[in-house]
């Protein structure tokens, strides 16, 4: 079905808990600004209030008026009256404005946004599921609730994009909604300033980072889950192997103070750099006095990093966790690792430390897939072109 032959333009309304600094809020951000660029497309953010010591995205919408709201009581912890109360907010605007879509992110955004859509009789529900919202990385107690959660509001989802296979198929085992009903569309980026990224010597100057050292960085919130402390616990064995490494931690969060004491108890502080919070576009400057960039995550979708670093033409070392095998392909553009095995992942950090050879061989391989697959358009183009079939779809069904 051609788009004249339904109501042009598109309404379509995405909702997310909050825009703080991170690869879920960063994709969301990309494809909203991008989306807003279709003629045929009136796109809109819904997001929960964003504030802390992990950034906020919300200034990327300062010159577009009305293209972004903030909910006050849509908020990441569980607080059954601000929950409720944003559930009757989000039931409301869409009864008022009538989008066409409403495309959720994140977990308690995914759920409530979707079960509003539903109340207000959306045609089309999508969410995107950027990473586990249950797993073992959880307790009992809380796996069990999202992952009823989940399955409660599948219900009423019309079709689910994966930033990762491996999404897909986590949610498929736990009987959460049919094959049909998912799409596999890889967070996209902007990939010229990392395949421009340079070793900025005055950067390093400033950083206290000597020529000669080989820097291993990490990006990500300093936060529970990132894996921080693996790569913290297993600095004294490889630097007695390799004593010029430098750790390079790009980010912040509220974990940052117990690490630099964790550092501080090894005392190892003239090892590791802490950027401190980066906004996105800085990303590729300290990308570019990497040597390796590691991702110890224990859980994520995709990992924006792994590709951003390939980009950049850097080797990768990750854990095996969630979607990191789609873009860490081992012996070809990185090492994988199993979680938690330190012995496995010093030994392959050593050789990648010891082989400047080998760490332009996987990088120059990670930019040949990162060009074809990640750039922000392609992202864009290929959610533009899953509107218009899910639409069409709708549009030819017959209404109960």
């Amino acid at each position: 079905m051609a788009p004249s032959e339904y109501s042009v333009p598109l309404r379509v309304t995405h909702v997310i808990t909050r825009l703080i600094i991170g690869g879920a809020q960063e994709n969301t951000a990309s494809s909203v600004l991008g989306l807003h660029q279709k003629p045929e497309l009136s796109v809109r953010l819904i997001s929960g209030p964003t504030h802390g010591s992990e950034g906020s995205l919300e200034h990327l919408f300062a010159h577009h008026p009305g293209l972004l709201q903030v909910l006050p009581t849509l908020v990441r912890p569980v607080q059954p009256g601000k929950d409720l109360r944003a559930l009757l907010h989000l039931t409301k605007t869409f009864q008022i404005e009538r989008p066409h879509i409403v495309h959720t992110h994140s977990s308690k955004a995914g759920i409530l946004g979707r079960l509003a859509a539903a109340r207000a009789r959306v045609p089309v529900i999508i969410h995107t599921i950027h990473g586990p919202s249950f797993g073992s990385f959880q307790d009992a107690v809380p796996n069990f609730f999202y992952r009823a959660a989940e399955r409660f509001a599948a219900r009423v989802t019309t079709h689910f994009v994966s930033v990762a296979q491996a999404m897909t198929e986590q949610y498929l085992a736990a009987a959460i909604g049919n094959p049909k009903q998912y799409s596999r569309i890889f967070s996209g980026f902007d990939l010229q300033p990392f395949l421009c990224a340079t070793n900025d010597l005055a950067l390093r100057e400033k950083l206290r980072i000597a020529r000669d050292e080989i820097v291993v960085g990490k990006i990500a919130r300093l936060f529970e889950l990132k894996g921080h402390d693996d790569l913290i616990d297993a600095a004294p064995d490889l630097l007695k192997s390799c004593p010029r490494l430098k750790f390079l931690f790009v980010g912040d969060g509220p974990w940052k103070q117990r690490l630099e004491q964790k550092i501080h108890s090894l005392g190892l502080e003239s090892q590791f750099v802490f950027s401190g919070l980066l906004q996105p576009e800085q990303v590729p400057k300290y990308l570019g006095l990497m040597d390796i960039l590691v991702h110890l995550s224990r859980r994520e979708g995709l990992p924006r990093a792994l590709p951003q670093a390939l980009a950049a033409g850097k080797p990768v070392i990750a854990f095996d966790c969630d979607g990191a095998r789609e873009i860490c392909l081992e012996n070809e553009t990185g090492f994988l690792v199993p979680i938690g095995d330190r012995a496995s992942f010093t030994s392959r950090l050593l050789q990648l430390a010891n082989d400047p050879g080998l760490r332009e061989q996987f990088g120059r391989r990670g930019r040949e897939i990162v060009r074809k697959d990640f750039a922000t358009q392609r992202m864009v183009d290929d959610l533009h072109a899953l509107y218009l079939r899910l639409v069409s779809k709708s549009a030819s069904e017959p209404k109960s």
